[in-house]
């Protein structure tokens, strides 16, 4: 669900009847269909695609392609924020407690062990090989350091060999991997209740934010829509967009620019919110 649509359409004879359709797993739970343009997708192809996903009972939103497509992207800030953060010493229970708190259905660290930590190296690897390919600098994210811990360290790929984050017993629930406190832990990593929330849903809604503005997303209703339908983003809040808006623009920047302050520059806002925000618009 990473693979530019424009790239694999170049093996087809006529790419304008190539498209994408993303569904998530597990599918039959799962109501959405993500459809992507490619940059010569035609508008029957589009249009077919779109009758096709009704026709199955799910719901469709329609993005333009983009690596990660749209809702890959916002959910692998997701995952990524929360790994971040226990680089940074903040306790796991913590992380995913505040995680559902905010109305996340599963936490960071539980959802990375059932994509496995090994598929989201095998992805960063890739997608680093791509981006120099095309002569862009491939961007680093503290996250990284841990997961290449769990996997090189300690030989804990995900839930599927039996073990990542999470401990997954033969008898009984599954439990956080005791060592992750030993290993990470720190007494002075400690954030706010509300800070660990507000990193897990902002980091979202600003790159969602940048979706619109590069042109990946183009309506308001399918951020909103996929967002709550394809990622679990916090229904309450009626979608990552709207989260910005019902939070009120100008006071959604405020704290981004401290989170930015305090945690990096993946948290400034972009210059479509800025701008949006200036002139009291909504999105």
């Amino acid at each position: 669900s990473t693979l530019p649509i424009t790239g694999l359409a170049t093996a087809v004879p006529d790419p304008s009847r190539f498209i994408g359709l993303h569904f998530f797993s597990p599918v039959e739970k799962m109501p959405l269909v993500e459809i992507i343009k490619g940059a010569r997708t035609g508008d029957e192809t589009l249009a077919r695609a779109f009758d096709f996903v009704l026709q199955i009972n799910k719901t469709p939103i329609v993005v333009n392609d983009s690596r990660g497509f749209f809702t890959s992207r916002v959910f692998g800030t997701y995952t990524s924020e929360g790994i971040a953060m226990l680089g940074e010493g903040v306790s796991a229970p913590m992380i995913e407690t505040e995680a559902c708190k905010a109305g996340m259905p599963v936490g960071p660290l539980a959802v990375s062990d059932e994509v496995s930590l090994s598929l989201m190296s095998h992805i960063r690897v890739q997608t680093a090989k791509d981006l120099q390919a095309e002569g862009t600098a491939p961007s680093e994210h503290p996250a990284f350091a841990v997961i290449d811990v769990l996997l090189n360290e300690y030989k804990r790929p995900g839930k599927a060999a039996g073990g990542g984050f999470y401990d997954y017993p033969t008898t009984g629930s599954k439990h956080l991997w005791p060592g992750l406190k030993s290993r990470f832990e720190q007494a002075d990593g400690q954030i706010s209740p509300q800070d660990v929330r507000d990193r897990l849903l902002f980091i979202q809604a600003l790159e969602t934010v940048r979706c619109v503005e590069e042109g990946v997303l183009t309506s308001t209703a399918d951020a909103n829509v996929g967002s709550i339908f394809g990622i679990g983003f916090a229904a309450w809040t009626g979608g990552a967009l709207q989260f910005i808006n019902q939070y009120g623009l100008p006071d959604f920047v405020a704290r981004a620019q401290y989170l930015t302050e305090q945690y990096g520059e993946r948290f400034s806002p972009p210059a479509l919110l800025l701008e949006k925000a200036a002139r009291q618009e909504l999105f």
